[in-house]
């Protein structure tokens, strides 16, 4: 006979295994997008330096994604340096930050391993500096057997600037295979060359600090992902609050710009989603 207890994966603590109990396993998002906001601020109020809140917030990357892992979420993509960080912040802080991910990936790809998590990045990694990115590839290359959940840094990634290389790569494609008159453009075509092609569009997105914006983040793939909210600064944000907010999304409703109907899908709504995300793919 099967109890609660045996459907909570291993891992998680007290409160963790008491957020997943009221989850329907069967209804996890396949994969999560996080935009981390609020170290700064995190910070301030603590009449601290900007870069603490750098600091602070590894320690929620590391809970979050073991939490993921662990409840068996296919894919994790955490937005952690934007385009507009690379170009707009200053060169000091700019600096601790690059600093802090070659720290995090050496120091992280043991957990990694042990948590059978595949590491993969988007984003213009090559604007990085030439050590970092030998200290990502490493990273890549010491995960890249694992099997379990991908989880994507978004670094130096905007997401205009993707869209600007699918373009770009979609031109150089047809001009290199029959001309450029042949170039045929559709959705499915935009989506394999994009930097996420061999993912999953999100179901959900998470946006820490209670800011309302996507800033610019994943805007082809986040058509129809749901969107979840939460006030707590990403310093402070573990995996119970990753749990919470697939709580939200689980209580949504999501029907594609179509309609569900529950009576035509014998009980299983996840079945009504699918069929609804169909024809509006093809209205």
């Amino acid at each position: 006979m099967t109890t609660l207890h045996d459907k909570v994966p291993q891992g998680l603590d007290r409160k963790e295994a008491e957020a997943y109990r009221h989850l329907d396993p069967a209804r996890l998002p396949k994969h999560i997008a996080i935009i981390m906001d609020g170290n700064g601020r995190w910070a301030k109020r603590r009449h601290m330096p900007r870069v603490a809140g750098h600091r602070a917030g590894v320690s929620a990357v590391r809970s979050t994604v073991e939490t993921a892992a662990r409840i068996h979420i296919p894919a994790l993509t955490l937005y952690a340096f934007s385009e507009e960080n690379w170009k707009k912040r200053p060169k000091s802080e700019v600096g601790f930050l690059m600093g802090l991910l070659s720290r995090y990936l050496k120091a992280e790809v043991p957990t990694l391993n042990k948590n059978n998590i595949r590491l993969e990045y988007i984003g213009r990694q090559h604007e990085l500096p030439g050590d970092v990115q030998e200290r990502m590839e490493w990273a890549r290359e010491a995960t890249s057997h694992n099997a379990g959940m991908v989880l994507t840094l978004a670094l130096n990634y905007s997401a205009r600037s993707e869209l600007v290389d699918a373009f770009r790569s979609m031109v150089q494609a047809a001009a290199q295979n029959g001309g450029i008159e042949h170039l045929h453009v559709d959705e499915d075509m935009v989506a394999r060359h994009l930097y996420t092609r061999n993912l999953p569009d999100p179901d959900l997105v998470v946006r820490t600090s209670g800011e309302m914006r996507l800033s610019n983040f994943l805007l082809w793939q986040l058509a129809y992902a749901e969107i979840y909210v939460t006030p707590t600064l990403w310093p402070d944000f573990r995996g119970l609050h990753l749990l919470e907010g697939i709580a939200e999304y689980q209580k949504r409703e999501r029907r594609y710009g179509g309609l569900n109907h529950p009576e035509s899908n014998h009980g299983d709504g996840h079945a009504a989603v699918e069929t609804s995300s169909a024809s509006d793919a093809k209205s």
